[in-house]
């Protein structure tokens, strides 16, 4: 796919302020509207996500669930107001008077994004870490898609990360996987405020990023001044001609331009107020009325959406050149209708000999896997154990074309990047771990349940008479040791 700016103009330095101003204060006014909010993010953040969305972000708003998009997820969840901001000015169906009823009931602007909620939105985001384990499994669902579909799936992943991302274990889990799979298509970045709710990163956190990301085998960049657009654009860039995934260090200031409190966790959760507000957008310069957008940013916006379209346009183009058989079966599995004879298939599995119901379900699995080439799935290390091991090949960094997936001992990156395999759409995905275990992954399993994504979980060694491995091992069991 060509690049997006070699078919539109590159906007001007002046539509790039305004634009940023736009989201900024389009954040501002939301978060005042609704008396609640977080102001802070968007404010910093708005010129790294402009970048992004201005220079490399592919997509069509007039059809967001089109299967070769490329996907943005905003793992820092609580900058809600940031991602409704671009999406409005994009032409999503997002209209202003959903901007003005920001976090209210029944409104499609909730205070953390939700998937299924608002057109955009690509996964539930706000337990923090999550969004970048799903955009772990969104990018590796795009390799192992382009596996099958190299025609027609050529797109990136790219997400924006804070602080309390970083330090959530889970990013360690997904980073690592990503690292060791090549995901070449994943663009981190990492929105670097040293900034939390209770104060300075510094309190609580000293880790180098960094040095950590590249230490999982991902390319890292710095931006030290994230009011730079052009320099984010040439970092996404770079982080996008790199074969290893990509994690751009982007320095910020929480809350920028909010005299007083930029900088500060004051910044954080809290509408910066009526007076506050009104000096901030003074000092930028900014007269224009409550919930504004100039036409320049909507009409360069607008441009940017057509461009857009025509590839979406070229990529149907490219699945009508595809076999009648071959584009309906890339669309069954996009719809996720099930293949005909898939009950024949069960029925057929073998009940005749008394075995443990894991050997049943690794049976089924088998026999499903036949007809279900886009069932995929695998083990945090006990596939054996779990009954989860059909023989399909391993995916690797060199060969994404095979159907199992080694996650490692990592259960709730594995159950994030499920969700994230399952919400890129065109795979069916289960993963499996012991009951007792389920407890490390149940923050993600919520997920799947709020997001309403078909996951499959195969729970096993349920009984509290599993053996010598005691409790650490039963679900449910009594402690030998005295009180």
């Amino acid at each position: 796919m060509t690049e997006l700016l070699q078919r539109t103009t590159p906007p001007s330095v002046e539509t790039d302020r305004l634009a940023v101003d736009t989201l900024r204060f389009l954040a501002v006014d939301m978060v005042q509207a609704a008396n609640s909010g977080h102001p802070g993010m968007p404010m910093g953040a708005a010129p790294m996500a402009w970048a992004l969305w201005s220079r490399h972000l592919r997509h069509d708003p007039a059809a967001p669930d089109w299967a070769d998009r490329d996907r943005f997820v905003l793992s820092a969840g609580h900058g809600s107001a940031l991602l409704y901001g671009l999406l409005h000015i994009f032409g999503y169906d997002l209209p202003e008077a959903e901007l003005r009823n920001f976090r209210q009931l029944g409104s499609r602007t909730p205070g953390h994004p939700e998937f299924g909620h608002t057109a955009g939105v690509e996964c539930t985001t706000g337990p923090l870490g999550q969004g970048l384990g799903m955009a772990v499994g969104m990018a590796l669902a795009e390799r192992m898609e382009h596996a099958r579909y190299p025609e027609i799936t050529d797109h990136h992943t790219y997400a924006i990360v804070g602080d309390g991302c970083l330090m959530e274990g889970i990013s360690h889990e997904a980073a690592s996987l990503a690292g060791h799979l090549g995901l070449g298509r994943l663009v981190v970045l990492w929105d670097d405020n040293s900034i939390t709710i209770d104060g300075a990163v510094d309190r609580s956190c000293s880790d180098d990023q960094t040095a950590r990301f590249a230490a999982y085998g991902w390319h890292t960049q710095t931006v030290a001044d994230g009011t730079d657009v052009d320099a984010v654009d040439a970092a996404i860039t770079r982080a996008k001609a790199d074969p290893r995934p990509s994690f751009v260090a982007v320095r910020t200031m929480i809350g920028h331009g909010a005299p007083g409190v930029a900088g500060t966790s004051k910044a954080h959760g809290s509408p910066l107020g009526v007076e506050l507000a009104a000096e901030a957008k003074r000092l930028a310069g900014w007269e224009h009325a409550a919930f504004a957008v100039p036409e320049q940013v909507r009409a360069v916006c607008k441009e940017l959406a057509a461009a857009g379209a025509r590839e979406h346009d070229a990529w149907k183009a490219a699945v009508a050149a595809y076999t009648p058989e071959q584009a309906a079966e890339f669309h069954r599995r996009q719809d996720r209708r099930l293949p005909d004879g898939l009950g024949d298939a069960r029925l057929a599995v073998s009940g005749d000999s008394p075995r443990a119901t894991r050997q049943s379900s690794q049976a089924c699995l088998k026999a499903v896997t036949a007809l279900m080439p886009e069932l995929v799935g695998g083990s945090a290390d006990l596939a054996g154990s779990t009954g989860t091991a059909t023989g399909g090949a391993l995916v690797t960094r060199d060969d994404y074309s095979g159907s199992t997936i080694a996650f490692g001992i990592r259960e709730f990156g594995m159950a994030a990047v499920m969700n994230g395999l399952s919400l890129h759409g065109g795979f069916r995905v289960y993963g499996s771990t012991f009951l007792t275990f389920a407890d490390y992954l149940r923050p993600a399993l919520r997920l799947a349940a709020l997001m309403r994504q078909p996951v499959i979980y195969v729970l096993t060694h349920d009984s509290i008479a599993v053996g010598e491995d005691g409790p650490t091992h039963h679900p449910s069991s009594r402690s030998n040791r005295c009180a």
